[in-house]
């Protein structure tokens, strides 16, 4: 996400890939979800593009405080949910639109007592919601193997198992507490990184804040969700951030529209169900010149964008999406 105004700055807040989504997206109307409400960019787009209403969803106590600033001006055009974007079938139905937006927002990143930044010393947090059990209880709770796998599996970290290890032998001297503490431990075990290449503690941070908030899981669920929550030609719009979570919305959309594995060609022939959804374009939408010269933070991006259809919700395989698991089923 593009870094956010504050809740007294009457910019708007710009998020990626705003302008090529309303385009896929439009003509804009009715009643749209925007399950990762943040600084409130999707929202606001939409709201000016044509929606009747947007349901604005955030697990982010502050994104909720934030949106009765800038929102106060729509009236009930804008609709605030606490809650998370996995169960966005309960805060609306027949919906003509759901978007996801997938990025940290920049607001927790900025945030040094969320604990979101390796840049910035604070507190090892990284709960979204603020509530339950933060990442210094994961990194001084979990045993060796279940961290490497984390940072494996959520991170594609390749020294996840150095990493790990060196973050045992730490916690022996002294509880890892904060950001610039476990920073440390991970530039350590790692070859100094060289010009324009990422920060060294970048994969690992990604995975272990995966973890702490179950991001794939609520993935998962909240593409589910959606599927039921849409009416028929409602649009599905997604922007994700990283090779994973791209992955497994790919996945997800392909076989939904019926562009899935064909299976075995030795097997007996399996009888597709209805498609779910069409697709609207084949391959991701990334950001144009001028978006990456504005934000480079965009350079990741890509949004992919499918319609419902009348066929009756589906189920889903989370191998077939490519959605890790952890050994313990995480």
């Amino acid at each position: 996400m593009a870094p956010a105004a504050p809740p007294n700055d009457p910019a708007p807040h710009i998020p990626v890939l705003l302008r090529p989504l309303l385009a896929a997206v439009a003509p804009v109307s009715g009643v749209w979800l925007d399950g990762t409400l943040g600084a409130g960019g999707y929202a606001r787009g939409l709201l000016e593009a044509g929606a009747d209403q947007v349901i604005g969803v955030d697990r982010d106590p502050l994104a909720l405080e934030m949106a009765e600033v800038w929102g106060a001006g729509y009236g009930e055009r804008l609709r605030l949910v606490q809650g998370n974007f996995s169960r966005l079938d309960e805060y609306g139905e027949n919906l003509s639109g759901v978007v996801l937006d997938l990025g940290v927002s920049s607001m927790q990143l900025d945030q040094s007592e969320r604990g979101f930044s390796f840049m910035r010393d604070g507190p090892l947090d990284m709960r979204m919601s603020q509530d339950g059990p933060t990442a210094a209880d994961l990194v001084n709770t979990a045993d060796e193997g279940d961290l490497a796998d984390i940072l494996y599996l959520y991170g594609e970290e390749r020294a996840s198992r150095r990493i790990a290890r060196n973050i045992l032998r730490a916690r022996e001297q002294a509880p890892i507490v904060t950001t610039l503490q476990l920073a440390g431990i991970i530039e350590k075990s790692l070859p100094r990184s060289k010009p324009n290449q990422a920060h060294p503690a970048t994969r690992s941070f990604q995975a272990i804040r995966i973890a702490v908030n179950d991001e794939y899981g609520e993935l998962l669920a909240g593409l589910e969700a959606a599927e039921r929550a849409l009416a028929p030609g409602g649009q599905l719009a997604v922007v994700t951030f990283h090779s994973i979570e791209n992955r497994m919305v790919k996945r997800f959309m392909q076989d939904r529209s019926g562009g899935g594995g064909g299976g075995s060609r030795h097997a007996p022939e399996v009888a597709r169900s209805e498609p779910q959804f069409i697709l609207k374009t084949r391959k991701a939408i990334g950001p144009d010149p001028q978006e990456l010269a504005e934000n480079p933070r965009s350079r990741s991006a890509k949004l992919r964008v499918a319609i419902r259809t009348e066929a009756p919700a589906g189920q889903t395989d989370r191998k077939a999406i490519g959605m890790p698991t952890l050994k313990g089923g995480h």
